[in-house]
This record gives C-alpha cells, structure tokens and sequence, in this order.
C-alpha cells in the first residue's frame, strides 16, 4: 500500500505545503507552497534564516526616510526574499500575502500586490509564479476582482469561512481560495462543546459545499482546503482541488499506510440540485449573510487580528535590526 500522501496525490488533489520552512517544503514534494505572517514570523527567528532577514534589512534601509517606511520596505523584501527560496524547491506557485492591515481597504491591497509583484519581478521570479493572498473581506474580494482582470495577477483569498465569501471570491475570478477548515471546527467545539468525528466536522462540510457548488456551476476557482487539526479532516476531503497541509500533518500522512478513498469528485457534484446565488455587485446583501454567520464573521475578524499581530511582532524584530545595523 501506498502511504496516505501518495495516495491524496493519485486521487487527483494537489497538495500544498503550509509552511515557510525549507527542509520541510523539499522533504514532501509539494507542487506549491503558502505563507502567511504567522509563519514567516516562526521561521524569522530561527537562525537558518538570518541570510534572508539580513539581505531584506539591507535593501531595506536604503528605502525611505523614516523608520517606518524602511521597515515596510524590509518586510515587503523579506517576504519575497523567503518566496523566492521557496520557489526553488517547489515547482509551482508561492503564496505571499499582503498586510493584514490592508484587509479593508481596497486600493492599499491593490498597490501592494502590486508592489509585492515588482519586488518579485526585480528578483527573477514572474508574477505566474505568485499568488498574491488577500483575507476574504469585500473590499479583499473586490481588490483581487481588479488584480485578476486589469493586471493579470492570481489572487489567493484566504480566510475564508463561508459560502458566501467563496460565491464572491469565485465571481470576482479568484485564482484560489483557502477556506479554513480547522478553524471552523474551532469555533464549533467552543460554541457546543461537542466532539466531532472527521465525517461531521463542520469545517470538512463547508468545504465540501464550496466544492460541490464550483463544480456545479463551472466555475474554474481553485479550493483549496487549509487549516487543519488532523489528518482526518484532509482525508475527508480527498479529490479537492488542493489541500494545504502542515509538516506536522505531512509527516503522520507520509508515514500513513492507511486507505484513503476518493471523496469529492467534479462529476458527482454537477449531478446535484444547488441554487445559484450572486453576491459580487450587491455589497450589502454580501455584508448582511456574512453577518448572519456568526462563526465565519467571528473567525475572519480574529483571523486577521491575529494575522496583524504577527505581523506587527515581525516589524518590530526587523526594526530592532535596522537601528542595530545603522
């Protein structure tokens, strides 16, 4: 038998390493590979990396007067420094997202895409290979609805808890989307206090609709599944389109000899009776069912707190590193 991994590959998903760790991107042969904030500030502490940070604190101080604006200029550096390293390794995409800050301003997100992507291009790397990440606000959705038509720029729109963000994002004409699976089940344990096997957990089933809905309806918008607790979750979902999943995780499904059936499939969903919603050009309609989900609206919000916080943790590391080499 083939390990679990192996066998999530044969059934057609794509799978996709979370991390910004190196040795773990090459160990598992991932086609692509997504960063956030969170995880380029765990892998900025660990001295393996100091090359990069140094590299983008040089570039850094030559930008801009302030303080402030030589440490946007070395965090845009470093995130493209690691993007760059990671697209050695992997021979698809990267995902890079842009300041969580942004998440509710629509032009900022665009100029920093738009920014992230010329740092790339100065590198060598082409915009084909980077998905830029926005969170699944409106004014995310709209902001990749622009990248994707006027600048040919693939968009990864993440946080993401509920259909009604991914009718939006797959209406805007996203590249991708990442809903996140653990975090849904997060919130339900919390809120009922129940224990929840791999087939009834509430994250794997909004996955499930997002897929079954793109199928039907043709749209050509990636899912890809991310933020996961175990390995049931992603073996629940095998036959989606990706799946970004943790070292951690990658480690139990390479070591996993365990049958992993095919469990979403394109043909079977277009078979189904699902109504056709539009949301895209209706902000207020879009902003009220989001707010009657009070997981999804909770998650998001906490999700991009915390997303800022780290990333504000990151600029002061980088801050403390410009002064010290001034």
């Amino acid at each position: 038998m083939t390990s679990a991994l192996d066998q999530l590959k044969a059934a057609g998903t794509t799978v996709v390493c979370d991390s910004g760790d190196f040795a773990s991107i090459a160990k598992y042969k991932p086609q692509d590979a997504t960063t956030n904030p969170s995880l380029i500030l765990a892998a900025a502490k660990k001295p393996e990396y100091s090359k990069l940070i140094d590299a983008a604190v040089e570039y850094g101080k030559a930008k801009g007067d302030s303080l402030d604006e030589k440490v946007d200029a070395t965090l845009d550096r470093l995130l493209v420094e690691f993007g760059k390293e990671i697209l050695a390794i992997v021979p698809g995409k990267v995902s890079t997202e842009v300041d969580a800050r942004l998440s509710f301003d629509k032009q900022a997100s665009i100029d920093k895409a738009l920014h992230i992507i010329d740092l790339y291009k100065s590198v060598g790397i082409p915009k084909e290979r980077v998905l830029i990440k926005l969170a699944s606000t409106w004014e995310g959705i709209q902001a990749a609805r622009e990248l994707q038509s006027k600048h040919g720029i693939n968009c990864n729109l993440t946080l993401m808890f509920s259909l009604v963000q991914a009718i939006a994002a797959a209406e805007a004409g996203a590249f991708l989307i990442s809903p996140f699976v653990g975090r849904i089940l997060d919130w339900h344990k919390a809120a009922t206090g129940k224990t929840y096997t791999a087939e009834e957990d509430p994250g794997v089933k909004s996955v499930q609709s997002i897929f079954n809905y793109y199928k039907k309806h043709g749209y050509k918008t990636i899912v890809m599944g991310a933020s996961f607790r175990n390995t049931g979750e992603i073996t629940e979902l095998c036959g989606c389109d990706y799946l970004t999943i943790s070292p951690g995780l990658l480690e139990e499904l390479y070591n996993s000899q365990a049958a992993v059936p095919k469990k979403l499939s394109a043909e079977d969903a277009v078979n189904l009776d699902i109504k056709k919603e539009s949301y895209i050009d209706n902000e207020p309609e879009f902003r009220w069912f989001l707010n009657e989900d009070q997981m999804a609206t909770e998650k998001l919000s906490q999700g991009i707190r915390a997303f800022a916080a780290d990333a504000v943790t990151l600029r002061k590391i980088l801050a403390e590193k410009i002064n010290a080499s001034s």
